[in-house]
């Protein structure tokens, strides 16, 4: 209840500062299947260009409060640590075997709630390949949960005097990328491998339009 008063907060007072800032411009797969307008769970899956990232995407389906997957070391500042705690920001510990943001994660789901995931778990470091490789979290997440998974690519470039280009992709299931035969372990890689392509495809997508 909290992070949903607050995200609403958020966003009344700071849309029209983010309108300048960020400079979000929206583009489909398929709009009919896919708009602004999440109904029911969802996990939202996206690349990582920023660390505004978070900040942008809370405006990409304003009418559904998305509650995202953090690093720890986000938390670690008091003021910065407590502001994301009430917008429901989820901590991952990346530096510990510690699962419980999967268990959190799918608790919101089970509520018919929304996730956000950037599965690349870092920012890409200059010259790798973007968007670097998905962490299997996301596929443990999408395939326990059952709940759709709805991919988005954005182009990033907040704070500068262009537009930030945002692709929201049509829905798809981690049962989509299960491949008959191969173990768990190797399904998750390529659930994970799947999402990625997604990814990439709808980046591909906007570089065509």
């Amino acid at each position: 209840m909290a992070g949903r008063f607050m995200n609403g907060l958020v966003k009344a007072t700071a849309y029209l500062p983010q309108m300048f800032i960020f400079r979000l411009k929206f583009h489909y797969e398929d709009k009919n299947v896919q708009s602004r307008k999440i109904k029911g769970p969802a996990i939202i899956v996206s690349n990582h260009t920023s660390v505004y990232d978070y900040a942008a995407d809370i405006f990409v389906f304003p009418g559904r409060t998305l509650r995202f997957q953090m690093a720890e070391v986000l938390f670690k500042k008091k003021l910065q640590g407590w502001f994301l705690k009430c917008m429901g920001g989820i901590i991952v510990n990346r530096n510990a075997a510690d699962y419980s943001y999967i268990s959190k994660s799918k608790e919101i789901l089970s509520k018919k709630g929304v996730v956000g995931v950037f599965p690349e778990g870092r920012l890409p470091r200059p010259g790798e390949e973007r968007p670097i490789s998905f962490k299997p979290g996301v596929a443990l997440l999408a395939l326990e949960s059952g709940v759709p998974v709805i991919p988005i690519y954005t182009t990033g470039g907040y704070w500068e005097k262009k537009d930030s280009h945002v692709i929201i992709g049509k829905p798809v299931y981690a049962t989509d990328y299960l491949v008959e035969g191969a173990s768990a372990k190797d399904n998750l890689q390529n659930i994970a491998s799947g999402l990625r392509q997604k990814v990439i495809e709808l980046g591909e997508l906007y570089g065509k339009g």
